[in-house]
């Protein structure tokens, strides 16, 4: 369960971190809505937490988070990219996760504005659900994604 080791305590360190005078942007697929509504609104929970008030934007597909955040990385101090791919029978899961990640962590290297990575990859819908953060859900993504990009700018500030 890749919940296993994960930091213990991270609302107390964005409740910390005086985050609030963050611009950060949450850029969210429309695919599977009933686990995008639960990643966006963990990212959401998190950003209050924080004491930040985050922009949501929508784009089509996690295919199309990349150009997003490359887009946004100029204006914004993080970026929150969430998406979900579930596997089937062709390999055009390979390719969008693969794009996704690469794209994601493309803009990221090359603009320095960190990205949290909020895209799930999972073979079945129920894996999406369990770390969609809805109730009954294992994990929360959305809102793992979102403190690990403010944390990584509080981070970088020194």
């Amino acid at each position: 369960m890749s919940k296993h080791g994960a930091p213990q305590n991270v609302a107390d360190e964005l409740a910390a971190a005086n985050l609030a005078d963050l611009r950060v942007a949450i850029v969210a697929a429309s695919w599977h809505e009933v686990v995008m509504n639960g990643l966006i609104d963990g990212a959401q929970k998190a950003a209050a937490d924080a004491g930040v008030q985050a922009t949501l934007i929508r784009v089509p597909g996690t295919f199309e988070l990349p150009v997003a955040a490359s887009r946004l990385a100029a204006d914004y101090d993080a970026i929150v990219a969430l998406g979900v791919v579930i596997r089937g029978g062709t390999p055009h899961f390979d390719y969008v996760c693969l794009a996704a990640t690469n794209g994601l962590t493309e803009v990221s290297v090359r603009t320095g504005t960190p990205v949290g990575f909020g895209v799930l990859t999972c073979d079945n819908e129920q894996q999406a659900l369990d770390r969609a953060g809805l109730e009954g859900s294992s994990e929360d993504k959305g809102y793992e994604a979102f403190s690990a990009a403010v944390l990584t700018v509080a981070a970088l500030r020194g």
